[in-house]
């Protein structure tokens, strides 16, 4: 079925492939009837040499001006921007006699600069240059815009936080990772140039170019005459076709370990990094408009191991750039220990920023990873490449890592410069459950023996509670709890919350009388001891522990199962019981869905708040 429907395409493909190749083989037999004889190779060469050296001096041109504006091209949203990109690539859509006709109006010998100059940019080199730079420019200029789009801006905002400042961003980062489809315009502008005749003839007929000079013969003695200047033009069009299309990188296999590399087991010694930072304490308040969005956080928590969790779009990884510097902070600030990082760009943070990826330049080695912050220290990089295990992967690109190899050299990077602020954006999202929990546990292990406060931002409830002290909910850029971690998720400060929580048996009730909350629909049990300390009518909270739940054939309400589930592979039911659905331990493993259960529910299981 897939051959027959892809039939079509390749019919339609094949039809214009034969059209683009049959001139090509149409003029091998004419190359029989070439006048050899009569060929003035001086004129030829000379012809050939003018074009090359022109081309070439365009290109230099070109490349100087059109990366920095294709650069600029793709950086900016602005519409004036988008006209000017536009206007930039006229003249591919311009026939080559009207560009040339363009050119004459601005250098022609009677135009103002034509008389300024004494008309010397027509009729010359320059002017075959000139010509060359117009109409081959938006080869290079689409070619470096596209490959700068094409860049994942986060490799800049990493580099940012690496004390790099924008002008070195673009030369060690920016450009190296675009070269490859900037190389590839290159060699079409090039090659464009060399094969210029239009604009060429209007500006500046003599010197002779190659496509001038073929033009003319062909003009005063045939075709026979001008077979034999084919052969150069194709010779160089076929090298330089070539150049746009090869490369000498190949990629290598990504090589991928399962069986505990990604494990981390530092040394014990580690603590010797903690140095007079233990106390660091980091407190902020975030105000940052983007269109219709608003975020508006403040915390101030006491410990340095910090979570900060909330659905999709709450504004948690705006939250994290905010705090590196990498978005505008409205009206608010960000304290470390006593510096107030607010004023300061993200190269002066002295942070380290690990985005789900972790921000790995894609052509630098591990080496060249650790040694690329600003300030970093030698003797610390080799400190970290031994305790993290990454001593035999120096030599290594960041595609011939596992992911937990990446994830230990981005905190080497960032721990050589002695970062005091390590934030990480959802590092573990894209990852399965054993990997996933394998990295965590590596992570808590190093949290443990460093001095840095680190922040991770999650949707994940249990990766929340093990990697952090305190926690910050938040939703729609708003802080909806913030506490220890123990403290928010046993008392939820809403129902919203505990729903982000991922907490079971957890609801919004009355107290009935000090002691007897109502859960709902008239279903009251007793409370623990918390519960008389709140009077008969007054709104709570409550949560029910899952042990509280007792079958009993005797049991004191009825409930009907309407679920069943595993959780890290334990058996849970959900009984509804007057409306209210509560979640029970199934140790027996004999509920089906419509069972009717008798239960108990303990005091000493209920708490309200």
């Amino acid at each position: 079925m897939q051959r027959t429907a892809a039939r079509p395409l390749l019919w339609l493909a094949a039809l214009l492939a034969v059209y683009l190749c049959a001139p090509f083989v149409a003029s091998v037999p004419q190359l029989g009837a070439a006048d050899w004889a009569n060929v003035d190779w001086s004129a030829t060469w000379s012809a050939v040499g003018v074009s090359a050296a022109s081309a070439s001096v365009a290109t230099l041109v070109i490349l100087l001006g059109g990366v920095p504006l294709g650069y600029f091209l793709a950086r900016s949203n602005s519409r004036k921007v988008a006209l000017l990109g536009f206007v930039v690539q006229l003249p591919l859509a311009l026939p080559p006699l009207t560009s040339g006709v363009l050119l004459l109006f601005l250098l022609g010998p009677y135009s103002w600069v034509g008389k300024l100059t004494g008309g010397l940019l027509t009729d010359s080199f320059a002017g075959i240059v000139l010509a060359e730079t117009f109409v081959a420019a938006p080869f290079l200029i689409i070619a470096a815009k596209s490959a700068f789009t094409a860049v994942d801006p986060v490799l800049d905002h990493v580099a940012a936080t690496l004390g790099h400042h924008a002008g070195s961003r673009f030369l060690r980062v920016m450009l190296p990772v675009a070269w490859p489809a900037i190389r590839a315009g290159l060699a079409l502008a090039w090659l464009r140039a060399f094969g210029e005749l239009g604009a060429t003839v209007m500006v500046a007929y003599h010197p002779y170019s190659l496509p001038v000079y073929t033009y003319v013969v062909f003009g005063g003695q045939g075709l026979p005459a001008m077979m034999p200047l084919l052969l150069p033009t194709l010779a160089i069009a076929v090298v330089c076709a070539a150049l746009s299309i090869y490369s000498l990188r190949q990629k290598a296999a990504l090589e991928q370990t399962e069986n505990g590399d990604d494990a981390l087991e530092p040394a014990a010694d580690l603590t010797a990094s903690r140095g007079d930072a233990a106390d660091l304490r980091l407190s902020f308040q975030l105000r940052r408009r983007l269109g219709a969005f608003d975020l508006d956080l403040a915390w101030a928590p006491v410990t340095r191991r910090l979570a900060i969790i909330g659905p999709s779009g709450s504004g948690k990884s705006l939250a994290l750039r905010v705090i590196a510097g990498l978005e505008r902070n409205e009206a608010g600030s960000v304290q470390l220990g006593t510096a107030d990082l607010s004023a300061l760009p993200p190269e002066r943070r002295q942070i380290g920023y690990m985005p789900q990826d972790y921000g790995l330049f894609p052509h630098m080695t591990v080496a060249q990873q650790l040694a690329f912050p600003v300030d970093a220290d030698a003797a610390s990089a080799r400190y970290w490449l031994d305790h993290l295990g990454l001593a035999q992967l120096v030599a290594r690109l960041p595609h011939q890592l596992s992911f937990g190899q990446r994830q230990r050299v981005a905190l080497a990077r960032a721990l050589t410069r002695h970062s005091q602020l390590l934030l990480f954006d959802e590092p573990f999202a894209a990852l399965d459950t054993p990997r996933r929990r394998r990295l965590q546990q590596s992570l808590r292990a190093l949290q443990r023996e460093i001095a840095a406060v680190t922040i991770i931002v999650t949707h994940d409830p249990d990766e929340a509670a093990l990697l952090a002290d305190e926690v910050l909910v938040v939703e729609q850029g708003r802080v909806l709890q913030a506490g220890y971690i123990g403290e928010v998720f046993e008392r939820p400060a809403s129902m919203r919350v505990a729903e982000l929580l991922g907490l079971h048996n957890v609801g919004e009730g009355v107290m009935v009388a000090p002691g007897l909350v109502d859960l709902g629909n008239g279903f009251a049990v007793g409370t623990g001891d918390c519960g008389f300390d709140f009077f008969a009518g007054q709104r709570v909270m409550w949560r029910v522990a899952s042990q509280a739940v007792v079958g009993s054939p005797g049991g004191a309400y009825e409930g009907v199962v309407e679920g069943v589930e595993l959780r890290r592979g334990e058996r849970y039911v959900r009984v509804n019981i007057a409306g209210v659905r509560l979640d029970v331990p199934d140790g027996d493993g004999v509920a089906r869905e419509g069972d009717v259960w008798r239960l108990d529910v303990r005091g000493f299981g209920v708490g309200v708040w």
